[in-house]
């Protein structure tokens, strides 16, 4: 245990809770570890000053838990989390925080641009979503169309029980997969319902067999 540094012991604990929930520390200026999950991340870096407004601030000046929901002109991504300070020898030196995605409820389709105004899509129908060419499209069973939300906004908005990010450039929903085939170096291929071929990529590789028990 001797060896064992304060990073890896955080890379450890950050492994608990990889899928959902980033961690960072900070001192009383700056962030001095960050690890992101797959479901958020604030691509915040080691030496990042601590701005107002976010949840580390809070606690800081505070000196006292923080848990609310902080807006996405903050940090350019909304999120929940939690900042806890803590103190050595009676003095404040930083805080932890545990950072939650931010699940939007209560929309129940996906508005998308037509050639003649807008179309809102029902979630269940959405087969899959893909960037390409800096667009987001959204493939629906009958329709296609364009937002101009990134897949990691669509991430916060789409429900988690029906869609899972595969890909960089790919959401699907899961009651629209017919099948899967392993494909090279751990990674799989799945064919849709409408029969196009998604990829799953192999850093997503592992938290897709998790969260479809295979």
């Amino acid at each position: 245990m001797e060896k064992l540094t304060i990073g890896a012991l955080l890379d450890v604990i950050g492994e608990l809770f990889s899928d959902e929930i980033s961690i960072a520390v900070t001192n009383t200026i700056e962030y001095i570890y960050y690890r992101p999950s797959k479901r958020i991340d604030l691509k915040i870096r080691a030496g990042d000053p601590i701005k107002e407004s976010t949840l580390a601030y809070k606690a800081l000046s505070t000196e006292q838990k923080v848990s609310e929901f902080i807006n996405r002109n903050v940090l350019g991504v909304p999120y929940h989390g939690m900042a806890v300070p803590f103190h050595y020898d009676g003095k404040l030196e930083g805080c932890v925080l545990a950072i939650y995605p931010a699940f939007t409820k209560g929309k129940s389709v996906v508005t998308v641009k037509s050639d003649d105004g807008w179309k809102p899509i029902p979630f269940d129908q959405v087969t899959y979503l893909e960037v390409k060419e800096r667009k987001t499209n959204v493939i629906a069973d009958d329709y296609w169309g364009v937002h101009n939300k990134t897949l990691q906004e669509f991430e916060y908005i789409l429900p988690s029980e029906l869609f899972i990010r595969c890909h960089r450039s790919f959401i699907v929903n899961v009651t629209h997969i017919d099948d899967i085939f392993p494909d090279t170096h751990s990674t799989f291929i799945l064919k849709m319902n409408n029969g196009d071929q998604i990829p799953v990529s192999q850093s997503y590789s592992s938290y897709f067999r998790k969260l479809l028990d295979f």
